[in-house]
């Protein structure tokens, strides 16, 4: 039987960060306290899970204590002042160990923060720890040679997906209420709907990348996830905002994702629907748990058409711009024998896969994908929002790498079955998965809302309309 105390923690550990940020500027619970009872609860839930690879309890608690510092003297704080953060274990963090995932960087310790660690420390947040990931990010389900395999809270036997795995899973599982990730062909959006949890893939430039090896991209993105849309628009709002050292960064209007979840509305708005995208199959239990979503919008006062952009040839050209991308980045290690003894297959295969093809391969793919732009470009002159399944089948085992079939029809290559995810990374638009139901099994299933370009605020308004109306938060997972 639980104590009251322990109850009275694990419901903390379960609230909104929005609602924890108030609690906080009210003194009804001091950043120290909030922050053990964090600290708690990662050590007796991690263990069974693997969210947290690296947990920083002497950091944590020092941060928390200049938090309430600085609550304590009044006035303006930051926006994230006092509340609990983890960051990928692709991001530098000064001070604290960064694997990236791989055993060549096992010991490695970073003297300086990248700029979202800048701005979430900047903001007043609390650092917790780093979360797993596949190495270098690599892969949409989460396991490492450093760490091992993170699993779903909902079902230790299945994967969290990935690549921003760790950090769905601590969110899920109440070791954390904000999570810091990153999306190159699904990484925030996957995790999110295989733990029931909220991922934000931003625009490009939205949340400012550096150092970055490769300052011009435009495909790998940072974000939030968290609990509830409000608590992601947070974390969003303290992420985003330009910086010269990023040349494709953005400019901000301070406030305007907190605004736009304080008025919640997607009537009026015109809405295609597709389970597929005309693209991959669907498991059906998934389609149908999905299209219950539908019925939402009706009744929010949406105009809902089933319709899809063309994304024709999009896999091709996705396969090719991935392995530009891999090349671009690890190309030149591949001559170091440490490199290919150590690193995941996944990562040298990519590497691999990209070297063979030619000049000519990828001056097409960089014509298709403006086809593929241009093509969806008009489709939402007609429409605000489209809305698909996040993800194709519900979470797998948590040993398997990527799954193989879908409906029994064979994937063809291992990022075949993340289409509906990697297509919305091609045209470089605003996404976000929410959760909208769950399986006989209990594993989470989730819908993804895509906005139009830089439409952030609009989309983060629309989600949590949806939230509203067929609300999630209130879940816990059977770990505890």
């Amino acid at each position: 039987m639980k104590s009251n105390a322990s109850l009275k923690s694990a419901d903390l550990c379960f609230t909104p960060a929005l609602k924890l940020r108030d609690m906080l500027r009210r003194k009804r619970i001091s950043p120290v306290e909030l922050t053990q009872a964090f600290l708690e609860r990662i050590e007796r839930v991690n263990p069974r899970i693997n969210a947290y690879c690296t947990v920083v309890p002497e950091l944590a608690l020092k941060m928390a204590k200049q938090a309430e510092a600085d609550l304590a003297r009044g006035g303006e704080v930051g926006l994230l002042c006092g509340l609990p953060v983890s960051i990928k274990d692709v991001t530098m963090v000064a001070g604290v160990r960064t694997t990236y995932g791989s055993k060549l960087h096992e010991h490695f310790v970073p003297e300086i923060d990248e700029v979202v660690v800048e701005r979430v420390k900047k903001a007043g947040a609390v650092i917790l720890g780093k979360t797993n990931t596949p190495e270098f990010a690599a892969g949409a389900s989460t396991f490492n040679a450093v760490f091992g395999v993170t699993r779903n809270p909902w079902d230790t036997a299945c994967t969290v997906g990935g690549s921003s795995g760790g950090a769905a899973a601590s969110v899920a599982a109440g070791i954390g209420p904000l999570a810091h990730g990153n999306d190159l062909y699904g990484s925030l959006r996957i995790p999110a709907s295989f733990c029931g949890v909220v991922g934000f893939r931003p625009s490009p430039g939205r949340v400012p990348w550096y150092p970055n090896e490769l300052n011009w991209d435009d495909f790998c993105v940072q974000g939030p996830i968290a609990r509830t849309v409000g608590d992601v628009a947070l974390l969003l709002e303290a992420m985003s905002g330009p910086d010269h050292r990023s040349p494709v960064s953005l400019s901000h209007e301070q406030g305007s994702f907190l605004r736009a979840i304080k008025q919640p509305s997607i009537r009026n708005m015109k809405i295609a629907w597709s389970d597929n995208l005309n693209l991959i199959p669907v498991d059906p239990e998934v389609q149908k748990i999905a299209r219950s979503a539908i019925k939402v919008f009706h009744s929010l006062g949406a105009e809902v058409a089933e319709d899809a952009p063309d994304f024709s040839g999009v896999r091709e050209t996705a396969l090719v711009l991935r392995g530009l991308l891999f090349v671009s980045l690890y190309y030149e290690r591949m001559n170091d024998p440490e490199f290919k003894r150590l690193v995941n297959p996944l990562v040298t295969g990519n590497i691999e896969q990209g070297l063979k093809y030619s000049i000519r391969d990828v001056a097409k793919a960089l014509r298709h994908r403006s086809q593929l732009w241009e093509n969806t470009r008009k489709f939402f002159d007609t429409y605000d929002f489209l809305v698909t399944p996040t993800v194709p089948i519900p979470p797998f085992p948590a040993e398997m790498k990527y799954p193989t079939e879908i409906a029994g029809k064979p994937m063809e290559s291992y990022v075949d079955w993340a289409a509906l995810t990697f297509s919305v990374t091609m045209v470089g638009l605003p996404a976000v998965s929410v959760p909208c139901g769950w399986t006989e099994k209990g594993l989470p299933v989730g819908i993804q809302i895509v906005g139009r370009r830089h439409g952030e605020a609009a989309l983060l308004r629309a989600a949590a309309a949806y939230e509203m109306a067929a609300p999630w938060a209130d879940k816990r997972p059977p770990i505890g």
